[in-house]
């Protein structure tokens, strides 16, 4: 059974292609929980030499397990020579990304993606 098809499920990180860059898509409550998610999604972001999209239109959680992977995400796209871009992100992505002083590290786009 896929997890995403998992009716308890209340969030999660998935990734697709879309107009040539690698999609890493956040929805619902991104937290600890998703952990393995986090992991997996990194690792099929980073697996290939594409810009990276991190679509955040539809988050309407995250905590700090959730802002390490967008920082570890960075890095290692920093690493490849990936660049990182934050579609639509809300605001307590912002504020948060703030707080630790990395907000002005990620390119940010207003446009939700359509997959």
């Amino acid at each position: 059974m896929d997890p995403n098809d998992d009716p308890t499920r209340v969030g999660g990180i998935d990734v697709a292609t879309a107009d040539g860059r690698t999609l890493v898509r956040l929805w619902g409550e991104v937290d600890g929980a998703l952990r393995a998610d986090a992991s997996t999604s990194m690792a099929q972001a980073l697996s290939t030499d594409r810009p990276i999209l991190v679509d955040a239109t539809g988050l309407s959680f995250i905590d700090s397990s959730g802002l390490a992977f967008l920082l570890q995400l960075h890095l290692a796209a920093g690493e490849t020579g990936q660049r990182v871009t934050l579609r639509d992100p809300d605001r307590q992505v912002i504020d948060r990304l703030a707080l630790i002083g990395m907000e002005q590290e990620f390119e940010v786009e207003g446009t939700p993606v359509q997959v």
